[in-house]
Parts: C-alpha cells; sequence; structure tokens
C-alpha cells in the first residue's frame, strides 16, 4: 500500500518513481479515489523535476492500458500508424492513408477532432457529404482487411487516464512538460495496437513545439518509450514555422488532398507524403529497399491508383467519392475575399500560428470542445517562404459565412506575411529522422 503524499515528496525531491508506485497514482486517479489536487502537486513536481526515461516509459504503459486495448490481431499484415504532433495546413494524413494502401500496406488510423488552431483528420473527412468516422470494432477491422485502410474516431473508453490527466495539466500550466506529452502521445499509439509507428514531431511558430532542440528531445524519448514497450518506433522532426501545405481549413483540405494525389499538390506537402510513405512501406515490410518504395508511390499517384484508392475508402465508410472530381459538392463559403501584395518582393516569413487562429475564428476550428465547426471556411494560401511576389499579386483567399468578419480576417493574414526585397532561401521541410540506432539530420 503507497501513500500518496510520499509518492509526492519522492518526486519533488527529484527522486526515481517505481513502476508500482506509477501504477497506484494512474489507476487511483482514474478510478476516483486520489483528488485532483493530489495529482495536481504531483504533475507540478514531474514538471519541475521531471522523469528518467524508464519512468515515462511506465507512465505511458500505466496510461495505455487504464481503459480498453485495440486488439488489431484480425487485420492480415503489419499495421503501421502515423501520428503527427498538429500544426497548421497539415494535410499529410488524408494524403498519405490513400496513397500507402494503395501498394499494400494496411492502415487502421484513429483520429481525434481539432481543438484550438490545429485540424482534426476527423473535422476534415466528416466535411464530405455522408462520410462517418463512427465505426464499430469489427467493422473497422473488415474495413481494413477489405479496402486496405480505415479511419474511425477515438474510442471514449481509450486511454481515459490521459483525458483526465491532460485537462488538469491544461488547468495547472503543466501541459508543456516533454515527459508528460510523451507519455500522452505514446500512450495512445499503444492502446490503438499498431505494430509499428511514425511520429512526426513538428516544431516553429504554427507547432507545440516552438524549436528545434525541444523537438529533438521529445522525439527522441517517444522513439525510446516506442522501443521500451515492443512497438518499432521512428520519428521525424519537421516544420512548422509555415504552413505546410496551402490550404487552412476542412473541405478546402479535402480538396487539397485530391489535387497532391492527382500530381498537383504542393512540393512541400507531397515530399513529406512521399517521405513517411516509403518509410512505412519499409516498415510495412511492403519493400526493402526505401528508394523502390518510394518509385512505387510516386507511380501509383502517376496512374490514378492514389486517388482510387481515396475513392475506395471514402465509399467504404458511407461518403460521396465524386467529390474528388467535382468540388462544387463540397462545403462551400458564401463570401470569398483576396488578399493581394501591397509591393514587389519576396516572402521572408510567414506566421502559421496567426494564419491558424484566424481560420479558427472563422470557424474551420473550435475555440471549446463542443463548439460547431464549418466545414466551408477557411483561408487558402498562394505563396511560401521564398517564393516571388509582384505588387497587386494575390497571396491568400479568405473564405467565410460571416461577411462581418472578412475584412478582419483579410487584415489578419495580410498582417502574417513579411516580405523582403532582396531573395530568400527555402525553409526544408524534414530536418532529422530519429530511430532506436540514434538521430540523422536531413
Amino acid at each position: 500500500m503507497f501513500f500518496v503524499p510520499e509518492i509526492i515528496e519522492k518526486k519533488k525531491r527529484g527522486l526515481k518513481l517505481s513502476k508500482e508506485e506509477i501504477d497506484f497514482i494512474v489507476n487511483g486517479y482514474v478510478e476516483g479515489s486520489i483528488p485532483d489536487y493530489q495529482i495536481s502537486a504531483l504533475l507540478m513536481a514531474i514538471y519541475f523535476r521531471g522523469m528518467d526515461e524508464e519512468e515515462t516509459t511506465n507512465l505511458t504503459l500505466a496510461m495505455a492500458y487504464s481503459g480498453e486495448m485495440v486488439d488489431l490481431s484480425p487485420i492480415r499484415g503489419v499495421k503501421v500508424d502515423k501520428h503527427s504532433t498538429g500544426g497548421i495546413a497539415d494535410t499529410t494524413t488524408l494524403v498519405l492513408l490513400p496513397l500507402v494502401s494503395s501498394v499494400g500496406v494496411k492502415v487502421a488510423k484513429m483520429s481525434g477532432r481539432g481543438l484550438g488552431h490545429t485540424g482534426g483528420t476527423v473535422d476534415k473527412l466528416e466535411s464530405i457529404p455522408g462520410f462517418k468516422c463512427e465505426l464499430d470494432g469489427k467493422d473497422f477491422i473488415d474495413t481494413v482487411n477489405t479496402v486496405g485502410a480505415a479511419i474511425a474516431g477515438q474510442s471514449k473508453n481509450l486511454v481515459p487516464a490521459d483525458k483526465m490527466l491532460y485537462a488538469l495539466r491544461d488547468v495547472t500550466a503543466t501541459v508543456d512538460s516533454i515527459p508528460l506529452i510523451a507519455s500522452s502521445i505514446m500512450s495512445k499509439k499503444i492502446a490503438g495496437g499498431a505494430d509499428k509507428i511514425i511520429l512526426d514531431v513538428k516544431f516553429g511558430s504554427g507547432a507545440f513545439m516552438k524549436n528545434y532542440e525541444n523537438a529533438l528531445e521529445l522525439g527522441s524519448l517517444m522513439v525510446k518509450i516506442g522501443e521500451l514497450a515492443g512497438r518499432e518506433t521512428v520519428a521525424y522532426i519537421t516544420d512548422m514555422d509555415q504552413p505546410l501545405g496551402l490550404a487552412i481549413g476542412n473541405s478546402i483540405e479535402v480538396i487539397e488532398a485530391a489535387e497532391t494525389l492527382k500530381g498537383r499538390g504542393h512540393e512541400d506537402l507531397l515530399s513529406l507524403c512521399l517521405e513517411f510513405g516509403s518509410e512505412m512501406m519499409v516498415l510495412a515490410e511492403i519493400e526493402k529497399d526505401k528508394s523502390k518504395a518510394l518509385e512505387r508511390l510516386k507511380a501509383s499517384i502517376d496512374s490514378g491508383k492514389a486517388l482510387d484508392k481515396f475513392k475506395e475508402i471514402i465509399s467504404s465508410q458511407g461518403g460521396e467519392p465524386r467529390v474528388l472530381d467535382d468540388y462544387s459538392l463540397l462545403p462551400k463559403a458564401n463570401f470569398e475575399l483576396e488578399v493581394r501584395a501591397q509591393a514587389d518582393g519576396f516572402i521572408k516569413q510567414i506566421d502559421a500560428i496567426r494564419l491558424g487562429l484566424v481560420s479558427m475564428k472563422l470557424g474551420a476550428g473550435r475555440q471549446k470542445k463542443d463548439d460547431i465547426i464549418d466545414p466551408a471556411v477557411g483561408i487558402w494560401i498562394y505563396k511560401k517562404v521564398s517564393d516571388k511576389v509582384t505588387k497587386g499579386e494575390c497571396i491568400a483567399k479568405i473564405l467565410a459565412n460571416d461577411k462581418e468578419k472578412l475584412t478582419w480576417a483579410a487584415d489578419e493574414t495580410k498582417a502574417a506575411f513579411e516580405f523582403s526585397s532582396k531573395p530568400i532561401a527555402r525553409r526544408k521541410v524534414i530536418w532529422a529522422k530519429i530511430t532506436k540506432s540514434g538521430v540523422t539530420e536531413l
């Protein structure tokens, strides 16, 4: 039997907690025998004193096993999951899911809804008429086996400890603790049942981690947790100092995904999807050689096979596949306003978080969990860092259903772009890759 104040005192002094102590704390909190105020004190002690890799892994596993564990063993083949720490215009999953499943990778994807300035994959897909993300366990498994991929909303019973702890972290100023972030993410991935995991750890103005060093620390820790938990894990450190793609919204991100699968997407988004996709093929043992995997992915786009797979996924979950060819079938905003460059020059910087917040306030995201998403609104951006612009050229377009917000949104969007009279170097998208063998800077 453990005494909670003694565990708090132990961590306050910077000592290591045992697996049994961590299990006791997590189980007690979920069951209701340990109150919020004691967990708050422990979270603050962890915030200041940290946790080592073993402690963080034990916390992750205790959280993962606090609710139901997804059993994906009925799905044939190696299951690979991908998780992003969230960003702006991050349409990766909508492109990656059909792309890799078109070449044989089985993807059983559970995603959440968006909160704040980062969009949720479920919200984006539900902008497609008829699309249903609420699948029971059998339908989910059957769909992956027959179609190759399925995407479902996260079960309420999945990792209840994380939901409870995150809510408490949010009101106790302990969100930005790397051990607590890592255990939150990895507990959901482990409970989700995938055999192997790819992590997209973003940094920059539009990401949770603001600098490269912290992103590297977080990515390295999550890889170690995954490996200690018996899941081969690969992490990439990627740029979010500007929007990844060109669309910030819900229905317009479906359009951007379709355009990318047609071979017309922005190079930044496409290159990231090809890198992740080829890595997933190797992890899933579809290909041994990554360059051959890359060739197969490009061929799938060129032949239209990847786009057809997206249509198949949409159809299998009740959606209207014709939206990928006829974008008028998607929700459309009532008002549009173009944002134009005020002078000749080059794009020096784009404030990603500012654009994300504008899109959210237009209705594309949620400020509170119970806010209703407007799938039609958002921002198209037409220029990225290093791009040359001429005075009067359109650099972005606002899509809104509230006419009164148009001018404000246009002004905010204009202010998010910084210009230079001199040429600017392109930002690289992928900065590093982390495996159990260590860090490779790219």
